[in-house]
């Protein structure tokens, strides 16, 4: 989906793909048919930006033959589809069972990193819309925090030079421009935009930037202003945002609350749980390690790493931090010039809900996702962009 801004440049608005991941180049092009189309049609529109989710193997494929990314593009184009920007954080495996610190591997220390994400961003300089010249790749924050010192950040930060030179080199060849952004998650050495300064000041190139996830903003107790004029102050640029919502618990303290939580604790995902004491953040790698210990304190609210549906609170006593999103997004395209030209919507977790939550078959799922885009429209109309045709 498209918007102008009153400044006349595009928004673009997509759903992640990750929602329902595919391994390989046969399932990306069948999700594409089974679940992206359908959102499409759902919302009435003749053409849906998405935000594709390309495992390693699909990626390498792609790269490999130069008539498998024609066919997907004349795929995407075909099926009323587009693709401006790509999460390439998970590698792959995020259809597992489980999940959980998986995700974070190989790490901006690791080769492999670098390789997947340069395959990444010549996908997407071949898949860009013909109107289109920039595109987006959000990225993991350098690495899970553990096992991370100064020779692993070196090695990050040289990875990201040369994926930096890299990037101009494609634009060289293309006349696309591909940027890349650090997505700040709860435990990872990036866990806060804050965290974000120092390595990203280090790297000192505008095609590496930050990815604004408003779940891990809020998961962090982060105010989205602060953070947003810290990232402005330091001159670096806000390449995506992922709009996303945090579960959110007032009163941890109370057994129907942490009742209501428990629902929530599952195999696949990790769930890291903050909460904010007078000596600062403090908080869990994941939420059963925060109902059945003493790790956390519960005389301040919990927020949950648990991307909750936008468009639905979750059963009360629990709410989301949509709010935060709302406050978020004021900022990022609510003033005279956007902040940032990409918006994701990035809830994966619709199978991971309580099962009384969850979708029940594909066209369920197709109506969430419609739901969700149908809300983050009415908030940019509302801030006054404009959905273009």
């Amino acid at each position: 989906m498209r918007f102008r801004h009153p400044d006349g440049s595009t928004v673009h608005l997509a759903y992640c793909t990750n929602v329902h991941p595919a391994e390989t180049l046969d399932g990306v092009l069948a999700q594409l048919r089974d679940h992206c189309e359908p959102v499409r049609r759902r919302l009435g529109r003749d053409r849906l930006g998405i935000g594709l989710w390309l495992a390693r193997d699909a990626a390498r494929a792609l790269v490999g033959d130069p008539s498998a990314l024609r066919g997907l593009r004349c795929a995407l184009e075909q099926r009323g589809l587009e693709v401006v920007t790509l999460n390439g954080f998970p590698y792959e495996g995020f259809g597992a069972d489980e999940v959980k610190y998986r995700v974070y591997k190989p790490d901006w220390a690791d080769p492999e990193r670098l390789e997947y994400t340069t395959a990444l961003a010549r996908v997407l300089a071949g898949l860009l819309p013909d109107d289109v010249t920039e595109g987006s790749i959000s990225t993991l924050p350098l690495a899970w925090r553990t096992a991370y010192d100064d020779r692993r950040a070196a090695t990050a930060r040289t990875a990201l030079r040369t994926l930096a030179e890299r990037l101009d080199a494609l634009q060289d060849l293309t006349g696309r421009s591909v940027r890349v952004a650090l997505e700040p998650e709860p435990g990872c050495v990036v866990e806060t935009t804050r965290d974000a300064l120092a390595p990203l000041t280090a790297v000192g190139h505008d095609r590496i930037g930050i990815c604004v996830d408003t779940c891990h903003l809020a998961t962090s107790f982060e105010d989205p202003h602060t953070a947003l004029d810290d990232l402005t102050r330091a001159g670096v640029p806000v390449v995506k945002s992922q709009l996303s919502a945090a579960l959110h618990a007032e009163q941890p303290h109370l057994p129907e609350v942490r009742e209501a939580l428990a629902t929530f604790a599952e195999p696949r995902f990790l769930h890291q749980t903050r909460t904010v004491t007078a000596a600062g953040l403090r908080g869990t790698d994941d939420l059963d390690e925060a109902l059945t210990g003493t790790a956390l304190p519960d005389t301040a609210p919990w927020r949950a790493h648990f991307h909750v549906p936008l468009h639905a609170d979750p059963v009360a006593p629990l709410t989301s931090t949509l709010p935060v999103l709302t406050s978020a997004l004021a900022r990022l395209v609510g003033g005279p010039h956007p902040l940032t030209h990409h918006l994701e919507v990035e809830t994966y977790t619709w199978q991971a809900l309580p099962p009384e939550l969850r979708p029940k078959g594909r066209a369920a799922l197709a109506d969430g996702v419609a739901a969700e885009l149908a809300l983050a429209r009415d908030l940019l109309t509302d801030l006054g962009l404009k959905e273009l045709p």
